[in-house]
């Protein structure tokens, strides 16, 4: 028995530190891009002529989008693996994030906040879910609230990243709220495919772990 606990506390020590940092990270990501629409809107509205009514509706309609999309989203990561479906979630949503630099107005404001939220549809629950094939569930609460920290974490330092980005207003002709569009976008395409070479599928694909660890 002491040998089985001492195996047990072995691969659960390695798995969240293989896993843990890099999921966080993602989260990290996923968050700064759904809210630095926040940050842009200190002279995005201005530039694009966005009411305060307008802006509300273009951020509120990301989540309609993440809802309709939601289910289906996580029945292809159960059919596609978790690999390869989180590592497309997150290079669609950095690419359409990047493009919130080509918006020219209200209409063009919406139509890509809801396409956002379409893309990154999935990712927190696929999380979860992914969390589950390597995680016994007396592990979980530690875990998924170890996760959570990506939240506040991307809160604090979202707000100093994306200050420092729109006093690059004006630089190759390109408004601050652009470069923030692009810069916080862009880091999430390169981590989905660094996710497809980093992640494993399940315990059994792991060959970081040793035989009697994936067993």
């Amino acid at each position: 028995m002491s040998t089985d606990i001492a195996l047990e506390k072995r691969t659960m020590s390695k798995v969240t530190r293989r896993l843990m940092p890099f999921l966080i990270l993602l989260y990290f990501f996923a968050f700064l891009d759904r809210v630095n629409v926040g940050f842009a809107a200190l002279t995005m509205n201005r530039d694009l002529g966005l009411t305060a009514s307008l802006f509300g509706w273009g951020a509120g309609i990301f989540f309609i989008g993440y809802f309709l999309f939601e289910v289906p989203s996580n029945l292809a990561l159960a059919k596609t693996g978790a690999r390869i479906w989180l590592a497309r979630i997150m290079i669609t949503w950095g690419i359409v994030s990047a493009c919130g630099a080509l918006v020219k107005g209200p209409a063009s404001f919406m139509t890509l906040r809801f396409v956002l939220g379409a893309a990154e549809a999935g990712f927190f629950p696929g999380v979860i879910l992914y969390l589950t094939f390597w995680f016994p569930s007396r592990y979980r609460a530690q875990i998924i609230g170890l996760f959570m920290l990506a939240n506040p974490v991307s809160t604090a330092l979202g707000s100093i990243v994306s200050g420092f980005i729109l006093r690059m207003d004006g630089l190759l002709g390109v408004a601050g709220w652009q470069w923030l569009f692009i810069l916080e976008g862009m880091p999430s395409v390169v981590m989905g495919f660094v996710t497809l070479r980093y992640l494993s599928d399940a315990p059994s694909k792991a060959r970081w772990l040793d035989a009697d660890e994936r067993d």
